[in-house]
């Protein structure tokens, strides 16, 4: 029998495979049609310090291959994450992470005091929101803000801090060295990529805010370069995430170096994905002689 079971960031996950932040909720709704406790683990929908209600207007947008998404970090707010979401999450008997967004530095201190003091398991740190205090570039931007953000955060992290990264980065690699270099104790990667769409019937932008976040198959391949980039250039352990849609996609994933990987996009059109992907992926390793994953990981 194949063993799936996959330590990282001193946890040990009962396989690779996690739900990503935003397209799972907290899983309730999931846990209406399996056993949620097949997971390797569960991200929490993208928190910030306070609630927040998102964005107006068409908040999600279908292309040929892919979706594009405009939600604005809609969210609870951390205490009430804590207090109300966190409680039905722990039943679920599987690795629970945060995902943990801000838009200064107060807002990321502040969410990490709280966090600290909660029973997640993991705090997976969402680079990719705007800097208000710097005109709005995102921390993840340029390796050296990563850094001097990562570096503050970990400091006062109770939690493992998987850092999430922006495939908008100047350098990929650069940006996975100066998180490593920072104090992370893992990377997860890609977020979605900038997008936009546009209504020619009403000769206007379908976003309110023009641009939009674009995930699903589409975005794999490269995805699986910025994976494979990341992962030849750090030693903590990288989760990889876009465009997954099947245990093929994940197999990949992993021969490109990722020590676990999350399914986003895929929740949406087929919501028990996730448990097809593990028992697949169980299936091939057991049909390849393959005794753990470790054998096929980073050998491309």
């Amino acid at each position: 029998m194949a063993d799936l079971k996959t330590k990282a960031m001193g946890i040990e996950f009962k396989n690779p495979v996690l739900t990503a932040s935003g397209t799972f909720g907290f899983g309730e709704e999931f846990s209406e049609l399996y056993d949620l406790s097949m997971l390797g683990g569960i991200c929490s929908k993208g928190l910030t310090l306070s609630q927040r209600s998102g964005n107006t207007g068409i908040r999600l947008w279908e292309t040929p291959m892919g979706l594009i998404n405009s939600i604005g970090l809609q969210n609870p707010g951390v205490d009430n994450f804590i207090n109300q979401e966190l409680p039905k999450m722990k039943n679920y008997n599987t690795v629970i992470i945060a995902n943990l967004g801000g838009h200064c530095e107060e807002d990321y201190f502040e969410g990490i005091y709280k966090l600290n003091e909660s029973d997640i398991d993991l705090i997976e740190l969402n680079i990719s929101c705007p800097n208000v205090k710097t005109g709005g570039m995102a921390f993840g931007m340029k390796a050296s803000v990563a850094y001097d953000i990562v570096s503050k955060i970990k400091r006062i992290c109770k939690k493992p801090l998987m850092v999430k990264l922006s495939p908008n980065a100047e350098n990929i690699s650069e940006m996975a060295i100066a998180c490593e270099e920072a104090g992370a104790d893992g990377l997860s990667l890609i977020n979605t990529i900038q997008a936009m769409a546009i209504d020619i019937k009403n000769k206007k932008a379908v976003f309110n805010n023009v641009y939009a976040g674009l995930s699903g198959p589409c975005v794999k391949p490269i995805a699986l370069r910025m994976v494979h980039e990341a992962a030849k250039s750090v030693k903590i352990p990288v989760c990889g995430l876009g465009g997954i849609m099947n245990t093929e996609d994940v197999i990949e994933f992993i021969m490109a170096g990722a020590s676990l990987v999350q399914i986003g996009t895929a929740n949406f059109i087929k919501p028990t994905v996730a448990v097809d992907i593990i028992n697949g992926l169980s299936e091939y390793m057991d049909k390849e002689g393959i005794k753990t994953l470790e054998e096929i990981r980073g050998i491309v």
